[in-house]
């Protein structure tokens, strides 16, 4: 009988907590956390629209939706999502399905994992 091995995995993004807080600094608690807060939610509703795309949208408006995900990601310190994003254009402008679709995979983990992640840090109250 032949062994199956079921994979699982797990992604652990990369943050830089040194961009908030500059922008704590630069803008003020208040206003940091208002930021970092749209920034999330734009987030969120990127990493959908990009999964929506992924099924039935032309590709050269995800990469323009991954494009502008990266960069709010960047905003908030997020650079794993930021580098995936990346990776998943490079995949589009290479045309290659399948590297796309197992970047587009780690881009959902990697979104979730870093919204939570930054969720979490208690360096500002929402």
């Amino acid at each position: 009988m032949k062994q199956v091995t079921y994979m699982s995995p797990v992604e652990y993004p990369d943050m830089d907590p040194a961009q908030i807080r500059t922008l704590c600094a630069d803008l003020g608690l208040h206003q940091a956390e208002d930021v970092i807060c749209r920034a999330m939610e734009e987030l969120a509703q990127k990493l959908c629209q990009v999964q929506d795309m992924a099924i039935s949208g032309p590709r050269q408006d995800m990469h323009k939706t991954l494009r502008s995900l990266s960069a709010i990601a960047l905003q908030i310190g997020m650079t794993s999502l930021s580098r995936v994003a990346h990776d998943v254009m490079t995949c589009i402008e290479f045309g290659d399905i399948v590297a796309e679709s197992a970047t587009l995979a780690r881009l959902a983990r990697t979104g979730e994992r870093s919204l939570t992640q930054l969720w979490d840090i208690n360096e500002f109250s929402i």
